[in-house]
C-alpha cells in the first residue's frame, strides 16, 4: 500500500514539474548521459542553478515574447550545453589548445547563433539583445586553463563579463521603467543569473578554473575534411603487364640502384670502371664560361619573396572575447580607429607598419609590440602603455596614464598633455627616447626633453650610485 502511494506521489511530483517549465525548453536531462559524472555534487548544483535563475528568466521573457524570448531559448541552450561540457570534463584528459578548441565547439556555435540576432537591421529590443549576447561571454570561464592562458581567474572573469553586459541592461531598465513592469523583471532576472548564480557556483565548484581527469580519455581532434566534388582523382594503377613482368624477377637478378649498387660496386672492386677521365680543359680553372659571381635565378627571386610575405599574416582589427582589441599586420593604414571600447578592455597592436591608430575612450591596458614607423593615439588609460621590440614609434597621450614603459625599441616620441605629466616613465634597452611635453603657453611649441640612454655607476658607500651620463657640447 505504501509503495503504491509513494509512486503516485513520485508521479504526480514529475507531472508538476513537467507543467512548471516554461514552454519549448525540456529541463529533463537523460540519466544515462555522463553516467556516474551526471550525479556528481558540481553537476547537480549546476541542476538547481538552472532551475533557480534560468527559468526565472524564461519566465520572464514569455511575458514579452518575440525576439527577447528568442534570445533568451539561446541563454537557456547555452547553459545546457555548459552542463554537458562539465560532465564530460570529468571523463576526459586536459586537451592542448587545438584540443580545447574542438572540445568547446557546441558553445562557440551556441555563442556565434546568439551574435547572428545582433546583426543586421537594429531591431527595437537592441539592448535586451546585446545584454544577452554579451553575458553568455562569462560562461567561457570553462575555457581556463591556467594563469598564463590570458584570461582572468573564473570568478573574476564571470564578473567583468557581466559588467560589459550591465551597459546594455542598464539601459533596458531605464527605458522601461516607466513603461512595462516584464522588461524591467527580465533585465533584473539576468543580472541574478549571473550575480550572484554564476558567479557563486563558479566560486563554490570551480575557482580554480574545470578540473580534468588525469586518466580520462583523450580528446578527439576534428575529423578530417573530405575532398571536395572538385579534386582530381588520383592516378591509375600501372598496367598488370608491368606488376606482373617485376614481381617475377628475384630481387638478386634486380639490378640495384641508390645507396644498394653503391655498396655491389664496393664489394666487387670495380669502384671506378664507370668513371670518365678528367682532362685539363674540363677543370673549373682553365674553363671560360664560368665566372666568380653566382647568377640569382629569376625563380630564386620570386621563392624569396613569397617567403618573407608569407610570414606575414592576415591584417587584424577585432574584439576578442569581448576583452581584448587585437591590431595586427597593418601596414600603410593611417586611419585605424577603435571608438567602441570601455575600461575593462585591453588593447593589443602588433607587427604593424606604417600605421596611425586612434583609440577613442577609455582602456585597461596598451601594448605595442614588434612595430615600425606607427603612431598610436589615446585618450586615458588605466593602467600602462607598453612598448616592446619597436623602431620609430610616436605615441601620444591625450589623457592620463600611470605608467609608460619602453624596452627593447629604438627610436620612441611620447607626446605627454598636461594631465599625463605625472607619468612615470621607466626605460630598458632603450635608445632614442624623446618626450615632448605642452609649453606653459597655450600657444607655444612643445617642449622636447631626451632620456638619457648612458648611465655611470659608481661604487661608494658600499653600494652602487647610478647617474645618468650628460655630454657637454664644448
Amino acid at each position: 500500500m505504501e509503495e503504491k502511494l509513494i509512486e503516485r506521489l513520485e508521479a504526480a511530483v514529475t507531472r508538476l514539474e513537467a507543467l512548471s517549465s516554461p514552454a519549448g525548453v525540456s529541463r529533463e536531462f537523460p540519466a544515462d548521459i555522463g553516467g556516474d559524472a551526471a550525479k556528481d555534487p558540481s553537476i547537480l548544483a549546476f541542476d538547481d542553478l538552472i532551475s533557480q535563475y534560468v527559468d526565472v528568466v524564461l519566465a520572464a521573457a514569455e511575458k514579452i515574447g518575440g525576439q527577447v524570448l528568442d534570445v533568451t531559448k539561446i541563454i537557456a541552450e547555452a547553459f545546457s550545453v555548459q552542463r554537458e561540457l562539465l560532465i564530460k570534463i570529468k571523463q576526459t584528459q586536459k586537451p592542448d589548445m587545438a584540443g580545447l578548441g574542438e572540445f568547446l565547439k557546441p558553445f562557440n556555435e551556441v555563442i556565434m547563433k546568439a551574435n547572428r540576432m545582433t546583426e543586421g537591421r537594429r531591431s527595437d529590443f537592441f539592448n535586451h539583445l546585446k545584454t544577452a549576447t554579451d553575458s553568455l561571454t562569462a560562461l567561457a570561464w570553462i575555457a581556463y586553463t591556467g594563469k598564463d592562458c590570458g584570461m582572468s581567474m573564473p570568478i573574476a572573469h564571470v564578473e567583468e563579463s557581466w559588467q560589459m553586459a550591465e551597459f546594455y541592461s542598464n539601459k533596458v531598465l531605464v527605458e522601461y521603467k516607466n513603461k512595462d513592469p516584464n522588461h524591467v523583471e527580465w533585465a533584473k532576472a539576468m543580472k541574478e543569473l549571473y550575480l550572484p548564480g554564476l558567479r557563486d557556483y563558479v566560486k563554490s565548484h570551480y575557482p580554480l578554473g574545470p578540473m580534468w581527469n588525469a586518466s580520462g580519455k583523450k580528446v578527439s581532434p576534428a575529423p578530417a575534411k573530405a575532398p571536395t566534388p572538385g579534386a582530381p582523382a588520383p592516378p591509375p594503377l600501372p598496367p598488370a603487364s608491368l606488376l606482373t613482368s617485376e614481381s617475377s624477377q628475384s630481387s638478386s637478378s634486380r639490378p640495384k640502384d641508390g645507396m644498394a649498387a653503391v655498396f655491389q660496386d664496393i664489394s666487387s672492386g670495380n669502384i671506378t670502371a664507370g668513371l670518365r677521365k678528367v682532362t685539363a680543359d674540363m677543370k673549373t680553372k682553365n674553363r671560360t664560361d664560368r665566372t666568380g659571381v653566382a647568377p640569382v635565378t629569376e625563380k630564386e627571386t620570386r621563392a624569396s619573396s613569397s617567403s618573407s610575405v608569407s610570414k606575414i599574416g592576415p591584417p587584424k582589427l577585432e574584439l576578442q572575447m569581448g576583452r581584448k582589441w587585437v591590431v595586427e599586420n597593418q601596414i600603410g593604414k593611417k586611419d585605424l580607429v577603435i571608438d567602441n571600447c570601455d575600461s575593462k578592455q585591453t588593447v593589443y597592436i602588433y607587427g604593424c607598419k606604417d600605421s596611425v591608430l586612434q583609440i577613442q575612450g577609455k582602456v585597461n591596458n596598451i601594448t605595442v609590440d614588434k612595430c615600425t614607423k606607427i603612431g598610436v593615439v589615446f585618450k586615458d588609460l588605466v593602467a600602462a602603455c607598453e612598448i616592446v621590440n619597436c623602431n620609430s614609434v610616436e605615441v601620444q597621450c591625450q589623457g592620463s596614464a600611470p605608467t609608460i614603459s619602453v624596452d627593447n625599441t629604438a627610436g620612441c616620441q611620447l607626446y605627454l598633455s598636461k594631465e599625463s605629466l605625472g607619468t612615470s616613465i621607466t626605460t630598458a634597452k632603450a635608445t632614442e627616447i624623446n618626450v615632448l611635453v605642452p609649453a606653459d603657453d597655450p600657444d607655444g611649441d612643445w617642449i622636447e626633453h631626451a632620456l638619457p640612454q648612458q648611465f655611470l655607476n659608481e661604487f661608494k658607500d658600499g653600494h652602487f650610485e647610478t647617474t645618468p651620463v650628460s655630454h657637454s657640447g664644448g
